[in-house]
């Protein structure tokens, strides 16, 4: 069966947010994704994770959080709107970060971790996004054994930074790479004008979902990546979204 799953980071409230809202909601749905991992989401009324939800009501999302070790109103989310979850776990990260996982039955027999995480964001510190990757690659070696594993989330690492490298030295394939041949040239910054953007770093590829197991990618594309004909300056998030149409059991 074909599963569309995706990457997003949201960028919290900030960055002209009341602007901006109607555009991430209308790009959400837009994304239409089975299950989605999203990063910078804000938890304290009114959710953003609900909001999102809202604009598909069909698909009837569970939600699933993993809050930052500090600022626990806000951290990262899952929303699965395809199968049976059987288990939502968590492992925590260094400098408050985290990575968290559902295991998803669906149809077939077929069982899936879908895992999400936010690395750390420094660009002139590598190494710590190089040991946040090995933790999150041992986790997911430790888990029960599933047919498919998929790992998702803003890595904040360029392809040419050693995380990415131990990503696809254990054994996990970029499916944008892998539909397209190459990594899109960038997926940050977006071209999002504000007072409080993030300008840290040059602009490049940091968003990835990485597919280990009996699935592979048979289209990938970029989203939320468009702004209104009016005005150049706002778009949905800081961040494209990474969206993937993937085959399991090939």
């Amino acid at each position: 069966m074909q599963i569309r799953l995706a990457t997003f980071n949201i960028r919290n409230v900030t960055d002209r947010y009341e602007e901006r809202q109607p555009l991430l909601g209308q790009a959400f749905a837009e994304i239409d994704a089975d299950i989605i991992g999203l990063q910078e989401v804000m938890f304290s009324p009114p959710r953003q994770d609900d909001f999102l939800s809202a604009q598909l009501p069909g698909r009837h999302y569970r939600a699933f959080g993993s809050r930052h070790e500090k600022y626990t109103g806000f951290g990262n989310a899952i929303l699965c709107g395809l199968g049976d979850v059987l288990a939502h776990e968590e492992l925590r990260l260094s400098r408050g970060r985290s990575v968290h996982r559902v295991l998803v039955a669906l149809p077939g027999q077929f069982t899936m971790w879908f895992a999400n995480t936010h690395l750390h964001h420094k660009p002139e510190e590598p190494g710590v996004r190089v040991e946040q990757a090995r933790a999150i690659v041992g986790w997911m070696d430790g888990a029960p054994a599933a047919d498919l594993e998929v790992v998702v989330g803003d890595f904040n690492t360029p392809p040419h930074e050693p995380a990415y490298t131990v990503m696809t030295t254990a054994g996990y394939r970029s499916a944008y790479a892998e539909a397209n041949g190459a990594e899109p040239a960038v997926t940050w910054p977006s071209g999002i004008q504000a007072p409080t953007m993030d300008t840290e770093g040059d602009p490049n590829c940091l968003d990835y979902v990485w597919l280990r197991g009996r699935g592979r990618a048979v289209r990938a594309w970029l989203g939320a990546d468009a702004h209104p004909a009016s005005d150049p300056t706002i778009y949905p998030s800081d961040h494209f979204a990474v969206v993937v149409e993937a085959e399991t059991g090939a």
